[in-house]
């Protein structure tokens, strides 16, 4: 786990943006994925995508056995949300270790939340997302969705030791469908899937990042896009 490049290293934010125009889209349009309302806001955000991402989580949910659905948590995330999480999360740090600086509250933080000015969520490049059968019950994959490294002691990482035999080949079901349908995990988080952001070109080796934090909001997209 120390080999993760987390997304507070500067070798993310020196990833250059090449903003391709993209435009974000409703996942619920077609009804093709289960959609979770667990993190709905009062703008609907959390149900846009990049139209890239989402064909991509059409092809993987395409590629699993009969039976089983992806299911659909969260993508985009208005940069002044990301902007709270990410305080608040490193607030309750600061507070569990008051002796660790600045940089490592930093750090740590991004473990969970991605820095505002780089997040995935807020160019609608990532999504949060687990495996239900299609009745819409989620499946064991370890720890419940958005568990921090505190809680799950260390558990939410992708390949964290301990998790129980079922619930690891539940993880590795879900990369072998998002992996070639094209997108990257997030190490720490093994329900966090993006495509085109910096931390994807970073991992891919792409020169630069197709899509950069948009501050566009759902509600002013035409009704089409629904």
């Amino acid at each position: 786990m120390d080999e993760i490049v987390l997304m507070s290293d500067p070798k993310v934010a020196a990833v250059p943006v090449v903003e391709c125009g993209e435009r974000l889209v409703d996942v619920r349009r077609g009804g093709s994925l289960l959609v979770d309302v667990r993190k709905q806001d009062p703008a609907d955000a959390f149900a846009y995508l990049r139209e890239g991402v989402l064909e991509r989580l059409f092809k993987a949910q395409a590629m699993l056995p009969p039976g089983l659905r992806l299911l659909f948590v969260e993508g985009y995330r208005p940069p002044s949300l990301q902007r709270e999480y990410f305080e608040e999360y490193a607030a309750q740090l600061r507070a569990d270790h008051p002796e660790w600086t600045g940089e490592q509250i930093h750090s740590a933080a991004s473990r969970y939340v991605s820095p505002p000015d780089i997040a995935p969520h807020s160019a609608g490049a990532a999504v949060d997302l687990t495996l239900a059968d299609t009745d819409g019950h989620e499946l064991d994959l370890g720890t419940r969705m958005n568990a921090d490294p505190e809680e799950s002691e260390g558990a939410c990482y992708t390949h964290a030791p301990g998790i129980s035999e079922e619930a690891r080949a539940h993880r590795e079901l879900l990369s072998s469908v998002l992996t070639p349908a094209g997108l990257v995990n997030y190490p720490t988080e093994w329900w966090h899937w993006s495509y085109g952001d910096r931390y994807w070109a970073l991992t891919t080796g792409e020169p630069t990042a197709l899509y950069g934090p948009k501050e566009l909001t759902p509600r002013i997209l035409s009704s089409a896009d629904r």
